[in-house]
């Protein structure tokens, strides 16, 4: 009889990290929007150089939660402090496990005392959607799960669209649309302007490290409130250049945050073992990839914690309880890994990508802008050849002229110092987002992160300017 659940899954096959690095799901899909408008390097030059429009409607989870105990229930389950968190504002919203690990993040903003909007990938929705259940609270949750990434020319309908219009010229955009100036809106918090005849909230924000404003309304909206952004650029006289899909995914390897650690639920008794249970065999948890040349029998090795994303700025330590805090507390006394930036060396970079016009078999290919292969990823960063970190999200800045890559290393590496990161899986897998490679070594530079200097120097005070 087949698996029904994770858990099942994984008694089944005898060990999480051959599932995971064996998946055939393919290559991890920005679902809907267009590839590219005009071209990538063109669209990833607009959000450092004018003004970008990014469409975010589609490749994230949405979660309504609300009801009577809807802030304390997301306080249990998040390290965030709630203290201050009022109406009209947004946080980086991060649960982990009872054991301290990383679930995922999400982006939550507060409608009312009593009603929350998350957004963000899978893992940290269906954590909180078995929370919700698991511990029988009074609330209540609508969940719109992301588009399809092969809707295969089905309609494709959402609660809400969601846009981001970002850069150096994007206030003039947005006061033409608005009919005046903007309120002044303080980072991460939300007011209200207008777009044409509506009324839509908007978030100060900027994920490349350059200003700019989400701005989000009921779908059905969608197409009218395009259009009135494209006329306010025109009569603006602003080049506003629509991202697509190829370029979205590179905006954080400027601004320095890593979208896809694997979630820390593979192990575990108690309510991660009811929480695997709970989640079916078609789960991202279950059919997502790891990919890259760190191989561990232990699934625990790819895990990370808080302080090692350099979250631990959020942790309400004040709060009397909440999921993970007595793991935490110790985690805080250890040597954690810190994050950074790899800046891959130009030579080596030019010798992979040269062996694919030579005979024989060509190391793994570096797709341009961003090798998008696995769910989750982890390559070995090596030190005079001993492991001291892994590189888990990497691709092309233009507007930096080099390959980057966020991820770990041990605390006491220090920015400068030139590591080895090994490229490339060490043994064929049943992924067919993979072809025939061998590794390569290439060297790569611990840099400052944020890499983009707007983002470490404007972004309000966060994980970012703590670094």
């Amino acid at each position: 009889m087949s698996a029904t659940s994770l858990e099942a899954l994984i008694q089944e096959k005898g060990n999480p990290v051959d599932i995971l690095r064996n998946s055939r799901i393919g290559a991890y899909v920005y679902p809907v929007v267009a590839p590219e408008f005009s071209n990538w390097r063109t669209e990833q030059w607009a959000w450092r150089n004018s003004a970008v429009l990014f469409d975010q409607s589609h490749h994230m989870d949405e979660l309504i939660v609300e009801g009577p105990q809807a802030e304390e229930f997301l306080a249990y389950h998040g390290i965030n402090a709630f203290g201050n968190f009022d109406l009209n504002r947004a946080k980086h919203y991060v649960p982990v496990t009872p054991a301290g690990h990383v679930i995922g993040d999400h982006i939550i903003f507060r409608e009312r005392q009593d009603k929350f909007i998350l957004v963000g990938r899978a893992p940290t929705s269906n954590w909180l959607m078995f929370c919700a259940a698991y511990g029988k609270w009074n609330v209540r949750i609508k969940h719109d799960p992301r588009s399809p990434s092969r809707p295969e020319g089905e309609r494709v309908l959402r609660t809400h669209y969601r846009y981001q219009i970002q850069g150096p010229e994007a206030n003039k955009i947005l006061e033409k649309l608005n009919r005046g100036p903007l309120p002044e809106i303080k980072f991460f918090h939300v007011d209200w302007i207008n777009i044409g005849s509506r009324r839509v909230q908007a978030l100060r924000h900027g994920m490349s490290g350059a200003p700019g404003l989400e701005i989000w309304g009921p779908y059905e909206d969608k197409n009218y409130i395009l259009s009135e952004i494209m006329q306010a650029a025109k009569d603006a006289n602003v080049d506003l250049v629509r991202c697509g899909s190829r370029a979205y995914s590179t905006n954080t390897l400027e601004s320095g945050w890593i979208p896809s650690p694997l979630p820390g639920i593979y192990t575990g008794d108690g309510m991660l073992k009811a929480y695997r249970e709970w989640l079916g065999v078609d789960s991202y948890e279950a059919t997502g990839t790891i990919g890259g040349s760190f191989v561990s029998s232990n699934i625990e090795d790819y895990y990370v914690n808080p302080f090692e994303l350099g979250y631990d700025f959020y942790i309400g330590w004040k709060k009397s309880d909440f999921v993970g805090k007595e793991a935490l507390l110790k985690m805080k006394e250890q040597k954690n890994r810190k994050k950074v930036t790899f800046e891959w060396n130009r030579e080596d970079v030019l010798k992979v990508i040269g062996s694919a016009f030579e005979q024989g078999t060509p190391y793994k290919w570096i797709d341009f802008p961003q090798p998008n292969y696995a769910s989750s990823s982890a390559d070995m960063i090596l030190h005079n050849g001993k492991m001291v970190g892994m590189s888990m999200f990497n691709g092309y800045s233009f507007n930096e002229r080099c390959v980057l890559s966020l991820g770990v290393v041990d605390a006491d590496i220090q920015e400068g110092d030139v590591l080895t990161m090994l490229w490339g899986e060490p043994e064929p897998t049943a992924k067919t987002s993979t072809e025939q490679h061998k590794q390569a070594e290439i060297r790569v530079r611990v840099s400052p992160t944020p890499y983009a200097r707007d983002a470490r120097e404007n972004y309000a005070e966060s994980w970012r300017t703590k670094r």
